[in-house]
């Protein structure tokens, strides 16, 4: 006689298929924490050494408006980290779907709404060391999508999954009055 399973097992194994399908990659702030410390550490120095070294009184400091360039740097920085951490973007790749969400907004492009698709290398531009990119294009849009790889986390994977979605679809078509480059290859 079969074994019966319980629902929590049911459970499990529908959620265990539901992750082998469904692979998320959260986008990196990173870049937002270094720059919002970086001024910090900046405005902290720029403070101690104007106020104790130079001036060795702190009133001084507070009519400087360099100090308060300085300070509008920091908050602009803390204040960009803080939206990008509450917006919570993530890319998620959906067997031939590939969703792009945060807090407030889905949205949802299927392998069968793309044109074309290129994933390689960008050379002008390094995103965490990385230099590769995903550009693909829509039907009946003008507008090229363009996701940098080094942006997200688990790169590498995210680039096995996308080369999985690309193997059914064209690649990108080169016009021909233009001389290849090196990131056409």
């Amino acid at each position: 006689m079969p074994r019966q399973r319980s629902p929590a097992q049911c459970y499990d194994s529908q959620r265990d298929s539901m992750e082998e399908k469904e692979k998320a990659f959260k986008y990196k702030l990173d870049f937002y924490y270094q720059s919002a410390l970086i001024y910090l550490v900046t405005l902290i120095l720029y403070v101690v050494i104007r106020g104790n070294l130079v001036e060795k009184r702190f009133e001084y400091v507070l009519d400087d408006p360099l100090l308060y360039v300085i300070v509008f740097f920091v908050m602009v920085s803390f204040i960009t980290l803080g939206l990008n951490y509450i917006r919570n973007r993530r890319l998620i790749v959906q067997g031939d779907t590939i969703v792009f969400k945060n807090k407030f907004h889905e949205r949802r492009v299927d392998a069968k709404d793309i044109e074309w698709i290129y994933v390689g290398r960008e050379t002008r531009v390094q995103t965490s060391g990385r230099f590769q990119v995903i550009v693909f294009k829509l039907r009946k849009k003008r507008r090229l999508f363009r996701i940098r790889v080094g942006r997200y986390e688990k790169e590498k994977e995210l680039i096995q999954e996308i080369n999985r979605i690309a193997a059914h679809l064209p690649k990108r078509k080169h016009p021909r009055w233009r001389r290849p480059r090196i990131t056409d290859r």
